[in-house]
């Protein structure tokens, strides 16, 4: 469930963004620069809001997992792994990586097909 509210709030968040600098990427568009400049561009400011958000929730996973196991809460929410399980760790920050990349890929990819001449026309 958290994968998919991060993945549709990151997704809103990055089209906002497409759509508030339309005239931007029509002008840089409009001076020259290729459609994979402009989602590579994009992509970039997505993925560093994600590895911002990765490192800062898995800094707050392990201290919040570390303290839950001291006091024994995490017994009989985790089924048998442990707070700091590697394994699960690794797929969880896989996972949001993937589904984060496909959320930003999609409003990078309708920025890179912006015709400049309605772009500059946009406001």
């Amino acid at each position: 469930m958290a994968l998919l509210v991060a993945s549709i709030g990151l997704f809103g968040l990055m089209s906002y963004n497409v759509s508030r600098r339309t005239n931007e990427i029509g002008i840089r568009m409009a001076l020259g620069a290729q459609r994979a400049d402009v989602l590579r561009l994009v992509m970039r400011e997505s993925m560093i809001l994600v590895v911002v958000g990765l490192v800062i929730g898995l800094g707050v996973a392990l201290g919040a997992g570390q303290f839950l196991a001291a006091r024994q809460y995490l017994e009989a929410l985790l089924f048998g792994l442990s707070p700091t399980n590697v394994a699960a760790i690794v797929f969880a920050v896989l996972l949001m990586s993937i589904v984060s990349a496909v959320a930003g890929y999609l409003p990078a990819r309708r920025a890179s097909r912006v015709d400049p001449m309605v772009a500059l026309h946009y406001e």
